[in-house]
Formats: C-alpha cells, structure tokens, sequence
C-alpha cells in the first residue's frame, strides 16, 4: 500500500496582524523539516524583495528550519537536551530576523526593517502564537509501513 502526501493548509492569512506592525516586512510558518506553512508580506513595501512569492517563501523556510535545529543543537550542548529554544534574533545591516515556536512542530519567522521595534515585534509574535498555535502546529508524520509482496 503506498502513502499519502496531504497538502499543508495555508495559514498565511492568520499572520497579517504581524505584517500591519510598522517595519516588519515578512513573516512566515515552517514545519520543522523546512516545509512552508504559511506566509505573508506587509503592505507597499520596497526595496529588493518587496513581496514574498510562493517561492522565496519556501527557500526562506527551509533556511528558518535550518536555522532552528542548529539552534536547537546549540542549546542542547550547552544547556542539556532538555533544555529549549525560546526564540532567536539574527541582526543584519538590513533589519532583523527573529523566529519562535508556533507550536509543535513549527515555527514562526519575522522580518523587520532597522527600525522596526523589534521588542513590540517580539511580544506580538508571542501573542499571536497563545491564539493561534493549535492551528500552527504541524504534526510529526508516521512512518511509512513496509510494502507487503
């Protein structure tokens, strides 16, 4: 019997309370194997990427999951496997990169601009993840049975 493939649902349209911040730009929902969930982009923007695409947004996820297991591998060696990661900032000359859990399996990824507040932006993702990260959560697949002769 061979297995299914079932398409991620699109949760783009739960972040736009992210992307109406002032400076963020981006945000995006990834599966913990760098599958993208979800993505969406603030209003008017400028500049080199004004708009995420379909598939600038699913290179950006496989670069957050990438980003999220060295995190993770980072902590667990300093602090125990027990121990997990809350959030992460990448600060670049552009504007900053912060991602957090979204619930099991997944994770939310923010853009801003230098001048962003990245404190409020901080706050925000968290509350956006208290409402909605039931239906961020990306669960683990299962394995797939041997085929049977």
């Amino acid at each position: 019997m061979a297995g299914t493939i079932s398409r991620l649902p699109d949760v783009g349209w739960m972040l736009r309370p992210l992307t109406g911040i002032p400076g963020v730009r981006h945000a995006v929902v990834v599966s913990e194997d760098g599958l993208r969930m979800g993505h969406d982009s603030a209003e008017g923007l400028t500049g080199e990427v004004s708009r995420l695409g379909v598939d600038e947004a699913e290179s950006l996820a496989a670069a957050c999951a990438a980003l999220t297991v060295t995190s993770q591998s980072t902590v667990s060696l300093l602090f125990g496997d027990e121990a997990g990661v809350r959030q992460l900032m990448i600060e670049s000359d552009s504007g900053f990169v912060l991602f957090t859990s979204a619930g099991q399996g997944a994770s939310l990824g923010v853009a801003t601009d230098t001048e962003a507040d990245v404190g409020l932006v901080a706050q925000q993702m968290q509350l956006l993840v208290a409402k909605i990260g039931a239906h961020l959560s990306s669960q683990p697949r299962e394995p797939m049975g041997r085929p049977t002769s």
